[in-house]
C-alpha cells in the first residue's frame, strides 16, 4: 500500500539460467493478480544490476546460477538492497544448504518441486518480512534434530516462557498471523514478542531467529501439528 492508501502489487525479481524456470515462474506470479514481475536475470552481473535497478520487494534466486557464488551473491544482495527479501529456489534441499542460504541473508527457501501455491505463498510471505522453509526440509530438520536428542535445558535461558512459546511457533516458519491464531493472541501481542525475542536473542530479523532457534532444536514440535 503507498502513502496514498492504494495497494500496489508486490515487485518480483526472477534470477535463474534457465529461461523456462524463470517463465514458469513469471506464469505463477502473473496468475495471482497481486504481484508484479520487474525483471528476469540469468548471470550474477545481471542480478546485481537488475536489483540496483529495479529494488523488487522480492529476489527468487537460484544460487547456483553462477557455480560457487551463490551464497556470496545473496550477502551482496542484502548489502546493495536491504529492502529486498531474497527467497532461494533450487534444486538443493540438504541441510548444509539451507543453512549457508539463511546465515548470507535470505528469508526464505523452496525446492524446485513446490507446487504453483507454495511458490506464490512463499513469495508473498518473503515480500511480508517473514521467514519461510520449504515444507519437506522443515519436516526432516526436524526429525533429525529430534533423532537421539536427550533431555537438556532450555538453550535460550533469557526468554520468557512466553517469548519461548513464540519462538517455538517462529522456529517452525509459523507467519505471525498463525501465530496470533494458534496461541489464541492478538496479532500486535505476537508482534512484540518477535521483536523481544529478536532482541534477546542479538539477532537482527525473524530469519535469522529461525536458523538460530533449529540449530537449537527448536521448532518440530509446532511444525508436527
Amino acid at each position: 500500500m503507498n502513502q496514498h492508501g492504494i495497494t500496489t502489487p508486490l515487485t518480483v525479481l526472477l534470477a535463474d539460467v534457465q529461461p523456462a524456470v524463470r517463465q514458469g515462474v513469471r506464469s505463477m506470479v502473473e496468475a495471482s493478480g497481486d504481484a508484479t514481475v520487474v525483471g528476469e536475470a540469468g548471470t550474477t552481473g545481471e542480478v546485481l544490476a537488475a536489483t540496483s535497478r529495479h529494488r523488487p520487494a522480492v529476489l527468487v534466486l537460484d544460487p547456483q546460477l553462477d557455480e560457487g557464488t551463490g551464497m556470496r551473491m545473496i550477502s551482496q544482495i542484502v548489502r546493495l538492497a536491504p529492502e529486498t527479501g531474497v527467497l532461494v529456489f533450487s534444486t538443493l534441499d540438504d541441510d548444509k544448504a539451507v543453512a549457508a542460504a539463511f546465515h548470507a541473508g535470505a528469508r526464505g527457501y523452496l525446492v524446485k518441486r513446490a507446487t504453483a501455491d507454495q511458490i506464490v505463498r512463499g513469495i508473498h510471505a518473503v515480500g511480508a518480512g517473514e521467514a519461510i522453509l520449504d515444507r519437506t526440509i522443515a519436516a526432516r530438520l526436524g526429525t533429525l534434530i529430534g533423532a537421539g536428542s536427550r533431555p537438556r535445558s532450555y538453550p535460550f535461558p533469557q526468554l520468557s516462557d512466553r517469548e519461548r512459546e513464540v519462538l517455538e511457533h517462529l522456529a517452525a516458519g509459523r507467519s505471525n498471523t498463525v501465530i496470533a491464531r494458534e496461541l489464541a493472541l492478538a496479532s500486535k501481542t505476537v508482534s512484540n514478542r518477535v521483536s523481544n525475542i529478536l532482541g534477546k536473542l542479538g539477532v537482527a530479523d525473524r530469519a535469522q531467529a529461525l536458523v538460530l532457534a533449529r540449530d537449537a532444536g527448536l521448532g518440530q514440535a509446532a511444525a508436527a501439528r
